[in-house]
């Protein structure tokens, strides 16, 4: 199943990327749109009134259909085995048993503690992150906690021996020798949007990596030219490319609970007005909410993990070419891991700093 056949409407997702990316800065970052999205998507399932219209507007799918939309995409991106995607959630409350039902992919389990919630983020996602990005106080009622892990080699791997030192230059414009790998590729995997370019590299697998660079003082707003519309992108003048990119690894934890109001998302944070009926017959409001990713590339392929938790407490071989254009990713770029239609943002993220080895 594609995650067209999902019936979720692909730009719900990069609407929850656009508002939510520039709120990342311009320093290093890695995220996942769609981890955040399943995670909030699997909270609004049990929300009702107000909290559900709100988290409704931000999602882009009313309340009554989010837990269809969760367990559509999740099992969307988990088809092809390259994405694994797990959801659970632990609780000291009752669950309303239609709550569990609408989520036939979620896991439900008692909250006694954070270690057991710890070893299960390690198990889902390969060890890649240890643990919840956040601790889990005595006053935690329940934990809703989405993972994301893939692990993909490319259609056509990076040769190791010809990895080699050249100069980037970081977001404050000091240079440094960092290890950079090359491939020359056909010269149709790489267009612009407008002034960035986009460079794409398919791996084995529904999954895809985009790297775009943008001008010299551009900085994380051009991503979403990673998931630009085919009618918006102009071809190289080229026949190939010689792409030059740095070995890299980006870890991030991200407080998304002190953004929500910002993405419009009030109600459900509020002890007096948060309306979770459909969830558990306590009283419950969103009181934390954090999300960890990690992003590697590298000779052989990509890897990457996401967690997001929220928490809620009671409350109220290259042939001949004629034009090979270089593409040196030698300054601040951005990169994006996308389904396989390249249209799914699941992860994306931005390197400003000088990769090392």
């Amino acid at each position: 199943m594609t995650v067209a056949e999902t019936g979720l409407p692909v730009d719900a997702v990069r609407a929850v990327a656009a508002r939510w990316l520039p709120r990342l800065g311009d320093d290093d970052f890695v995220c996942s749109p769609a981890g955040l999205w399943l995670a909030l998507g699997a909270v609004a399932a049990g929300a009702g009134g107000g909290t559900a219209k709100e988290l409704g507007a931000l999602l882009g799918v009313p309340g009554e259909e989010a837990a269809g939309a969760v367990t559509g995409l999740g099992r969307a991106l988990g088809a092809g085995g390259a994405v694994a995607v797990a959801t659970g959630v632990w609780s000291r409350v009752p669950v309303h048993a239609a709550y569990r039902e609408a989520l036939p992919e979620v896991g439900f389990g008692a909250l006694e503690g954070q270690e057991p919630v710890d070893a299960w983020v390690r198990e889902a996602t390969g060890g890649l992150i240890e643990r919840l990005p956040l601790s889990l106080g005595p006053g935690a009622a329940l934990v809703l906690v989405n993972a994301l892990a893939l692990k993909a080699v490319w259609q056509a791997r990076f040769d190791p021996a010809h990895t080699r030192p050249e100069p980037f230059t970081d977001g404050y414009g000091d240079t440094a020798s960092v290890p950079t790998m090359h491939r020359l590729l056909p010269g149709s995997w790489a267009w612009r949007v407008g002034a960035a370019t986009v460079v794409d590299l398919p791996c084995e697998g529904p999954v895809r990596v985009r790297l775009v660079l943008g001008e010299e003082r551009d900085g994380p707003e051009v991503l979403p030219a990673a998931w630009a519309e085919p009618e918006r992108r102009t071809p190289l003048d080229a026949d190939g490319v010689e792409l030059a990119l740095p070995r890299f690894s980006v870890r991030t934890t991200v407080d998304v609970h002190a953004q929500l109001a910002a993405l419009g998302v009030t109600e459900a944070t509020d002890p007096e007005r948060a309306d979770f009926s459909g969830l558990s017959p306590q009283p419950l409001y969103v009181s934390d909410a954090a999300q960890e990713a990690y992003v590697r590339v590298a000779e052989e392929g990509v890897e990457a993990a996401a967690v997001t938790a929220v928490v809620m407490t009671r409350g109220a071989a290259a042939p001949r070419l004629r034009r090979v254009e270089r593409v040196a990713f030698d300054r601040p770029f951005g990169f994006a891991v996308l389904d396989a239609a390249g249209e799914l943002p699941i992860f994306a993220g931005w390197r400003s700093s000088a990769p090392g080895g």
